[in-house]
């Protein structure tokens, strides 16, 4: 029954959520559902590498998975990587984390809010670094294969 509760239920409510933020940017059809599934693979990925790994490195390995499956449903759908990435990038987005470090700052209690800053942005710099190994190293490996066709004719 826990595995439901601390799992399966935030993967579904992540589901959910990221198909209501997907109608809300006008993502119709087929690409509704692998949008949807995208938010699940990231949430699935963070919840079982924090089992393992402390914050920023579970984010980052849920960003890489998220990336690399935004990239494959981009060329199998025939629609921008951006369609999938953003989407299904909103469950793992530090908003709470922001909205304390404000609160700290305007509060003026100095400890927590550079304790809570220095958290937020190691998570969303391990988001963003996971994002950016990926989409390098697809745009690379689609440059090579270029020059190897090319060299090859």
């Amino acid at each position: 029954m826990e595995i439901f509760r601390d799992g399966v239920l935030p993967c579904l409510y992540s589901f959910i959520g990221c198909i209501g933020y997907s109608i809300i940017y006008n993502i119709q059809g087929k690409r509704l559902i692998p949008v949807g599934l995208g938010g699940v693979l990231s949430w699935g990925v963070y919840l079982l590498c924090g089992a393992f790994l402390p914050g920023p490195a579970s984010y980052f390995l849920a960003a890489v998975a998220l990336s690399l499956y935004s990239e494959i449903m981009a060329r199998v759908v025939k629609a921008p990587v951006t369609v999938f990435l953003l989407i299904a990038l909103f469950p793992l987005v530090p908003g709470g984390g922001i909205y304390y470090t404000m609160e700290y700052g305007l509060l003026g209690e100095t400890q927590q809010f550079l304790e809570s800053l220095l958290s937020t942005l190691g998570t969303a710099g391990a988001l963003a670094v996971g994002i950016l190994l990926v989409s390098s190293a697809m745009r690379l490996g689609v440059r090579l294969r270029e020059l190897w066709r090319v060299k090859t004719l």
